[in-house]
């Protein structure tokens, strides 16, 4: 028994033979050790390895399946197998050979994945050796050193049965020193279709196809007219660029038959990049970006990829339905953010791809549902939820994987992907090895379902989110070999939607304590939206003080749908960096909106007014804001009649406006004045000033010096006012006599006063000739005019004053 199991690859069992024997004869015959010679024993480290390797079931030699073309023959099909051999002993190999062994018929898809997990191992059985002749004979195979193999065999050399999957081996057998007999060293399983006769039923097949990658824009935008953009970091650029994951993505999915799924945000940053934009340095630094060329050339290219495709488009910023709906809906206006994350998805994709997108469907992280998520979902418009049958399972008695399309009520159906197809490409795909393990999984478990049933049945394959350019080559490659086989056709998502659903498939959505424990461990925490919440609040502040709102409200409402997205699981941190920042300068554009403090205040008197300054340092100006200044002390300082005044404010973009408020004073002492902003719903906007003004109160010695003076201007006004009274009566008084004079005439010699007022006035003649003015007269002056006043006092007295009487001079 021994000895065949040492022929099975249990090569262990001669060092265990040969220390057994040694350690009897020790024993027993201890004095003959000097004079006997016997075989070397294996060492210690040999041995553990052998026995490693007996453990894991992998045999010495390692075996790498890198090509296997056809990856589904037909029956005039030669096969080819490529790959290499690696001695990972520590002995040479000699005598070794290489060919391709058959197994059984794989029955089931649950079989499939156990050859897929079990392809190294040497212990369990693989079937005859396909004719030596088609087998590669390598003299030696020296250790730690690879070689390669190329095998090519027609496939009826194969002795394939029926339709369906079958196991192919490739072997390495030989022998080494320390096992001088053939056995099999190594070996590698795949797996190979079989299906050469026409089908009466195809399966059809649909393949979503995404582009989405994580978030790389801000909240900021540049001052200037065209709010230049600002990313977080330039690695979009070399995702786009050639050779690039999302470059690799375009140029694969362009040829093929699939549906794509688009997240509008990474539309929208690369579009942002086509023109001038800035990236954050260290600190508060930004540099310019100079990759519009390469976004360009992306966009071109995608709008020719998706020409006659079908689109469908995610939610802005593809929000973490799972997160939401388990965290974030407590959080009052979560729920707002995927309504908004959707409403703009038309004028994100439609403007720039040129295409109508498809927007009812909802994607939730690898297809794991409940009815929260499903509840979340639906809330904003999608009608359709893509799930995933590893979390969708089928609870009835069903011989075959049913169509995908299920109705879950509320007008809501389910789409249930292949778990096994979908995840085929996940892993490591830079290895050849791995990559055609891969493609003949996806082609085996494409045609084990399709030959369950004769039903018409619609498959759909969600792989994951952000594939690798390995991943995507691979899909790409699995694809094209499934789309040139018989037994399937393809089919675009809304199509695979619409399909009649299978009586008797499930149609209960799982329950809450089904989500996979794993993904609930990634979810956005609660903290997250509340942070996302207070930061809506504020700009809900901010915008309604603006001349243009739209200026914050569309960069900062996409920042936070980008703060929900998907791409921040397994990132928390990170994820909260980013929702701080938007927080952040969100914050420093409030306070570019303030009031400039104030120092202490005095006032000298009973009123003044007080000058409140408003500063605006943005670029737009402010307006529907109320600047109130209250008295905390009204009884001994009013403002405005009252404890405060309010009064309107607009102020341009980069200016500042002062703004007086009438005050009364009560009595000495300070009083603590307090200036805030409100918006036009009442709500306080930014810091208050606060500031003392201090009033002194006017004494009554001021008050008598100040009562005097006013007394001595009166009194000096009425002695100017009565002398000037004199004056005029002195004036008419000379003028009668002057009239007198003139009446009597002077040749008769002096004139008695007693008969002067019998005669009548002598008119003058008229003439050329003009009576000179007496010297001394103001008739030439000030002569007397028609409309001047009758004077208001009598004449003078012409006769000496008498004793005592003042005489004006």
């Amino acid at each position: 028994m021994a000895e065949a199991a040492d022929f099975q690859g249990m090569h262990p069992s001669p060092a265990r033979h040969w220390l057994r024997r040694t350690g009897i004869l020790f024993a027993g015959v201890p004095l003959l050790t000097g004079l006997l010679q016997w075989p070397a024993v294996p060492s210690a480290a040999a041995a553990a390895g052998s026995s490693a390797q007996a453990a894991s079931g992998a045999g010495s030699v390692s075996v790498s399946v890198n090509s296997l073309t056809p990856g589904a023959p037909g029956e005039d099909d030669t096969i080819t197998v490529s790959g290499t051999v690696t001695n990972k002993g520590r002995q040479a190999v000699t005598d070794a050979h290489i060919g391709l062994r058959v197994g059984p018929l794989l029955n089931t898809r649950s079989g499939i994945e156990s050859v897929a997990r079990a392809g190294d191992n040497i212990q369990s059985v693989i079937g005859p050796e396909v004719d030596d002749k088609y087998a590669q004979k390598y003299a030696e195979l020296t250790p730690g050193v690879s070689q390669r193999f190329s095998i090519s065999v027609p496939a009826d050399e194969l002795s394939l049965g029926e339709n369906g999957v079958y196991q192919l081996a490739v072997a390495l057998t030989g022998q080494t020193a320390a096992q001088p007999w053939e056995q099999t060293l190594g070996v590698r399983r795949t797996l190979l279709p079989w299906q050469p006769d026409d089908v009466d039923t195809k399966t059809s097949t649909t393949f979503l196809w995404p582009l989405i990658s994580t978030v790389h824009t801000t909240a900021e935008t540049g001052s200037n007219e065209q709010q230049t953009p600002v990313l977080r970091d330039d690695d979009l650029a070399k995702e786009i660029a050639p050779g690039g994951r999302l470059d690799r993505m375009v140029a694969l999915g362009k040829n093929l038959d699939i549906t794509w799924v688009i997240d509008p945000d990474l539309l929208a940053s690369v579009d942002a990049m086509t023109e001038s934009y800035e990236v954050q340095g260290s600190g508060d630094t930004t540099t310019a970006g100079g990759h519009q060329a390469a976004a360009k050339r992306w966009l071109a290219n995608v709008q020719s990829a998706v020409k006659g495709k079908e689109v469908v488009a995610l939610p802005f910023g593809d929000p973490d339905l799972a997160s939401l709906a388990h965290n974030g809906t407590s959080v009052t206006g979560s729920l707002s953010h995927l309504k908004e994350a959707t409403d703009v998805i038309v004028n994100t994709v439609e403007p720039i791809l040129h295409v109508k997108p498809t927007t009812d469907f909802a994607w939730p992280v690898n297809g794991a549902v409940d009815p929260s998520i499903v509840k979340v979902a639906t809330s904003a418009g999608a009608d359709k939820v893509i799930a995933r049958s590893d979390n969708f399972r089928e609870t009835g008695d069903l011989s075959y994987t049913p169509s995908a399309a299920r109705p879950i009520g509320g007008g809501t159906t389910a789409i249930v992907a292949d778990a096994q197809l979908s995840t085929v490409f996940q892993g490591d795909m830079t290895k050849a090895s791995t990559s055609t393990l891969a493609v003949q999984r996806f082609l085996a478990q494409s045609l084990a379902l399709g030959l369950q049933t004769g039903r018409q049945r619609s498959v759909v394959v969600a792989p994951q989110r952000t594939p690798t350019a390995s991943q995507a080559q691979t899909m790409a490659e699995a694809l094209k070999a499934l789309q040139d086989e018989d037994w399937s056709e393809s089919e675009n998502l809304t199509a695979a939607a619409k399909a009649e659903p299978d009586p008797a498939a499930t149609t209960r959505v799982p329950s809450a304590a089904s989500y996979p424990s794993s993904l609930r461990k990634q979810e956005l925490p609660r903290s997250a939206f509340e942070q996302i919440a207070r930061t809506q609040d504020k700009l809900n502040t901010f915008k309604v003080i603006l001349s243009d709102p739209s200026r914050v409200v569309t960069p900062f409402g996409r920042a936070l749908n980008r703060g929900m997205s998907v791409s921040w699981r397994g990132r928390i941190a990170e994820a909260a960096t980013y929702r701080s920042g938007v927080e952040a300068y969100l914050d420093g554009l409030l306070d570019q909106v303030k009031l400039i403090d104030k120092s202490e205040t005095k006032l000298s008197g009973r009123s003044a007014t007080i000058p409140v300054t408003v500063q605006n340092n943005l670029v737009q100006g402010v307006e529907n804001l109320t600047l109130r200044l209250t008295s905390t002390n009204p009884t001994r300082l009013e403002i405005g009649g009252d404890a405060y005044e309010e009064q309107p404010i607009t102020v341009s973009g980069g200016h500042s406006q002062s703004v007086k408020f009438t005050t009364s004073a009560n009595a000495n002492g300070r009083a603590t004045v307090i200036a805030q902003l409100y918006t036009q719903d009442g709500q306080k906007y930014g810091e208050p000033v606060t500031f003392d003004v201090k009033v002194t109160e006017i004494t009554a010695t001021v008050m008598l010096v100040i009562g005097g003076g006013v007394l001595l201007l009166v009194l000096a006004g009425f002695r100017m006012y009565t002398q000037r009274k004199r004056a005029s009566a002195r004036e008419a008084q000379e003028a009668q006599k002057q009239n007198r004079l003139e009446d009597e005439g002077t040749d008769d010699g002096p004139q008695n006063p007693d008969t002067l007022a019998e005669r009548p006035t002598k008119k003058p003649e008229s003439g050329p000739e003009t009576k000179e003015p007496e010297a001394g007269s103001e008739e030439t002056d000030d002569p007397e005019q028609p409309s001047d006043p009758v004077p208001d006092t009598a004449p003078g007295n012409a006769d000496p004053s008498g004793t005592g009487e003042r005489v004006d001079r």
